[in-house]
This record gives C-alpha cells, structure tokens and sequence, in this order.
C-alpha cells in the first residue's frame, strides 16, 4: 500500500520553515545575507500580518460593520484616531493633543486601579495570609512546600517581603540586626532575578527545540529531503561567500 503523500501546501510550507529557520541560524556563523533575508522576510511579514488584522478585525468589523447596522458609538474612537493624525499637520497639530490627553487620561485611569489592585493589594493580601485555617475538627497548621497556603510559605513570604522592603529603606545605616535584615532581602532578590532569568531561558530553549523537532521532522522521505538540502545549500552558499571575500581582500583594491 502506498504511502499517503504530504499535501503540496504543506510540502512548501516545510521547505519555507526550514529554509527560513537555517537562515536565521546562519547568524551563529556571522552577520550574511541569508540571515538579512530571513530577519527582513520575519519583519516585513509580521507588519504586513499586523495591518491586515488590525484591517479586518478592528476597522471592519467593530467600525464599519457596525456603522452600516446604525450604531454610532464607533465614530468616538475613530474621531479620537484622526486628531492623533493631525500632529503630522503644522497648522492643526494642535488638535492631536485632545486626542493624546483623552489617551492617556482614560488609559491611566483604567491601568492605575489594576496596577495597584495587582501589585499591591494581591502582594499585601498574599503577606497576612493567616498561619492557622479553620477546618472541621478546629484549627489546622499546613506544613507542605507544594501548598501555597501552608503556613510554611507564608512565613516565608512574609520574611522575604519585609526583608526586600527593609533593602530599600535608606533612612537608617545597614549595621547590626538591619544588615542582617537587608542581606536576606539580597538573597531573596537574586532568587527572584534568578527564577525569572532561568523562566525566561528555559522558554526560550522550548523554542529552541520546537525549530530543532520540525528540522528533524522535515528531513524524512516525505518531504524530500527539506532539511539536508538546504543545509547543504546554505553551507555551499556560505564557504562561496567566503572563498569569494577572501580573494577580493588577498586582491586589494585596484589601483
């Protein structure tokens, strides 16, 4: 029985991955024009893909679509977006700051309380979370790590909360019990910068392996070869590249 064959759109689509993948990847071997034509190609599509979605989904769909049934509501925020347009207008730049304070009146008006209510109120409410709970046999003290109401990791942010604060507070000299008190702010500091920066790898080392399973993937059979072909391409093309600056520079200019 033969073997079901790969759609031809999904067989461009794998040679399209691949080779834009291997040109970014060129970039480990030095700034080339492979990689200026996959960086340009991800730029230039991603604003092209960004305006057809702001296109459809915003100007057609919640403006003009809902003029034509005769609500009028969307004409505020179209107006507001043509008064952002006159700045480009000597003459009536002037108007383009109604529209900026209306921006930036209504966005600090929306954005502060959830700031706040986010930052401050959550971090305040995690911080007195109580050690003992109510439960039906009387009060009950949780000691487990891998619950984030124990009394355990309540204790701890409570110390962490208060000892990063203390950091922070210059009024006082850092000697004696404050020093202590502000070293082990330092620590809890660097686990947080250190969880955050190893969050952030290990995200970006899943992308890593994502682009690294779909070069595997690709190099079967079925999608001829994607994947050897043009990394051989795009290895020829590169020592060409090189032999070819090489000899111009052994050359010189010409006199």
């Amino acid at each position: 029985m033969p073997e079901q064959l790969i759609p031809t759109h999904a067989l461009i689509g794998a040679w399209v991955a691949v080779g834009l993948t291997l040109f970014i990847f060129s970039f480990l071997y030095e700034d080339n024009p492979l990689f200026k034509i996959g960086e340009h190609l991800y730029v230039g599509i991603s604003v092209g893909y960004s305006v057809v979605v702001v296109w459809y989904t915003v100007f057609i769909r919640l403006v003009w679509e809902e003029i034509t049934k005769g609500h009028l509501e969307p004409l505020i925020p179209v107006t507001i977006g043509v008064l952002i347009l006159t700045r480009f207008i000597p003459k009536i730049s002037w108007l383009s700051r109604l529209a900026f304070a209306f921006v930036v009146g209504f966005g600090s008006g929306v954005g502060i309380p959830r700031a706040v209510s986010s930052y401050i109120l959550k971090q305040i409410e995690d911080t007195v979370n109580p050690l003992l709970t109510m439960m039906d046999g009387g009060l009950s003290l949780s000691l487990s790590l891998a619950d984030p109401q124990s009394g355990v990791n309540t204790i701890i942010l409570l110390v962490g909360v208060v000892t990063v604060l203390f950091y922070f507070f210059f009024s006082i000299e850092h000697a004696g019990a404050a020093n202590v008190a502000a070293r082990t702010g330092i620590y809890f500091l660097m686990i947080g910068f250190g969880a955050a920066f190893g969050y952030t790898v290990m995200s970006r080392m899943s992308l890593l392996i994502g682009r690294f399973s779909d070069l595997i993937t690709y190099a079967g059979a079925e999608y001829g070869y994607a994947s050897l072909v043009l990394l051989a391409l795009a290895a020829l093309g590169l020592a060409a590249r090189e032999l070819l600056s090489r000899r111009a520079s052994s050359e010189g200019p010409p006199s």
